[in-house]
């Protein structure tokens, strides 16, 4: 832990406060300049869209892990089932993402289906939009949120079902009164698990949303990498470390006062 993360963070922080070389790098006097330009409103835009777009497909990946889970918990292969759900990561991300770069695009297998069946005349425009970027954040991220939701349903008793049916309570009764509190914690670790690294995300967005989706994270590569602005860059870096640890520990509150 020291190593790996409280020596590189800490390297960040003191970047963020340094200014930037006249070749690029960091040099001396420490300031705050980077920190206040944060408050400009092409940053603050970005930053919303930033969590809005992590935010839905957080929504998303939690929406469709639950039944999905609900699925697995009552299979008789549960081994296959999430060797399946794990599958993907057996494959570099990066060539998914083409992947679908190649299913999307207009000449892509989709509208050429499409337009082959008659269905439309020309092509949809399903790439380089927030709609693809959402999907390739759902594709990417829906096992972070399968696996501590399977572990959380996993060991629900089904004797509380049971009795919730004895009571006269209906399956979407059941569902929201009694599973799906009893699934709150793993459905906590799930959206932090999923959320923090679609804030962060930066190759999904600049692949599949072009120049139209610009994330936090795109902001923060092109600083480190084009232009060569490494405090800033460490700047928007920090803040977003301490957005998710806000979040994490927001989260770890809201558990502890349920318990």
């Amino acid at each position: 832990m020291l190593v790996t993360l409280a020596i590189p963070s800490t390297i960040v922080c003191l970047y963020s406060l340094l200014t930037r070389g006249a070749y690029g790098g960091v040099e001396r006097p420490w300031t705050l300049e980077n920190f206040k330009l944060l408050g400009d409103p092409l940053y603050l835009m970005i930053f919303f869209r930033s969590l809005w777009i992590a935010a839905a497909a957080t929504a998303l990946c939690i929406g469709l892990a639950f039944p999905l889970v609900l699925f697995i918990a009552r299979s008789r292969r549960k081994n296959l089932c999430l060797s399946l759900v794990i599958l993907p990561f057996w494959t570099s991300f990066l060539i998914r993402i083409y992947a679908w770069m190649f299913l999307l695009r207009d000449t892509g297998l989709i509208n050429t289906v499409l337009r082959g069946a008659g269905l439309i005349h020309d092509p949809l425009p399903l790439l380089y939009n927030d709609g693809a970027v959402l999907l390739g954040l759902v594709y990417g991220f829906l096992p972070f949120a399968v696996l501590p939701l399977y572990a959380t349903v996993e060991r629900l008793d089904p004797a509380l079902l049971e009795a919730a049916a004895d009571l006269g309570a209906k399956p979407l009764d059941a569902l929201f009164r009694v599973t799906i509190p009893l699934c709150a914690p793993g459905i906590r670790a799930a959206a932090i698990l999923t959320f923090v690294p679609c804030l962060g995300t930066y190759l999904t967005s600049d692949l599949l949303g072009g120049s139209k989706t610009i994330l936090i994270g795109n902001v923060i590569q092109n600083q480190f990498t084009a232009a060569r602005d490494w405090p800033f860059g460490a700047a928007l870096s920090v803040v977003l470390m301490m957005l998710a640890l806000v979040l994490m520990f927001a989260a770890r509150r809201h558990g502890e006062e349920l318990v």
